[in-house]
């Protein structure tokens, strides 16, 4: 490879790195505004959510066939290689992320005609850890930096804790009031589609981990909840049972 082609190929390298970053600040943002949509119960926060979803998934495609053409062109090697592959995983990771974000603002929009059962502080506080989970994952393989990592996991046990308060708290209210069962559900949706997205910043960091030292790792998870109702079929279950009563 020529100095003025290996030139113009680190450029692009470069290039595909940067896309990436801009890729997880919309993806973040989107977090950011589909909880915002649900305080809320805006319409137009909720049909901006779906605007960027539209445009992470541009970005997710763009990413795809510009990595792809440079390992075709460019046969890149070792460290070279790792960067643009764990490039490809990452935009699907944060695609998904977007995906999530526009199921939230889907709950939004159902909720459109109905009052919070209480004002909600523990979602949003969730949906914070998230975007500062995906935003230490995207700093991280900016920096080429796995020191990070540790935090992402940090916080990743924070929002596991919070997800567990806010379903008891939810399915308490449920419980003493089946009138709220159905928003209840939604409010469980919400917390597992943030659980998700914090699921998906430890792939990235993950990757980022395999991108810097060639191994691949597997975060270790405990099984979370294992007493508690965790599945919206558990829910079903419970709404089936109160119409029995009634």
């Amino acid at each position: 490879m020529g100095q003025k082609t290996r030139k113009s190929y680190h450029h692009e390298l470069d290039e595909l790195k940067e896309m990436v970053e801009e890729m997880g600040d919309l993806s973040s943002q989107a977090i950011s505004l589909a909880i915002d949509s649900l305080v809320d119960l805006d319409e137009d926060k909720i049909e901006r959510v779906q605007e960027l979803d539209k445009k992470i998934y541009a970005y997710d495609r763009h990413i795809e066939r510009k990595g792809l053409k440079l390992i075709a062109l460019q046969a890149p090697v070792a460290k070279d290689l790792r960067i643009i592959g764990t490039c490809l995983k990452i935009i699907t990771d944060l695609d998904r992320i977007g995906r999530y974000s526009g199921d939230i603002a889907k709950v939004s929009k159902r909720m459109l005609d109905q009052e919070h059962m209480k004002k909600l502080v523990s979602i949003p506080r969730m949906a914070e850890l998230t975007i500062e989970m995906v935003d230490l994952a995207v700093q991280a393989f900016m920096e080429e930096d796995e020191t990070l990592i540790d935090e992402i996991y940090e916080k990743e046990e924070s929002v596991d804790a919070l997800y567990d308060e806010i379903f008891r708290e939810v399915l308490t209210y449920m419980i003493e009031d089946s009138s709220k069962i159905t928003q209840g559900t939604q409010y469980v949706l919400v917390i597992r589609y943030l659980e998700r997205i914090a699921d998906h910043a430890c792939n990235i960091a993950e990757r980022i981990v395999y991108m810097e030292t060639g191994e691949m790792i597997e975060h270790d998870v405990e099984e979370k909840n294992k007493n508690g109702l965790r599945d919206i079929e558990d829910l079903e279950e419970i709404r089936e049972e109160e119409d029995l009563k009634d």
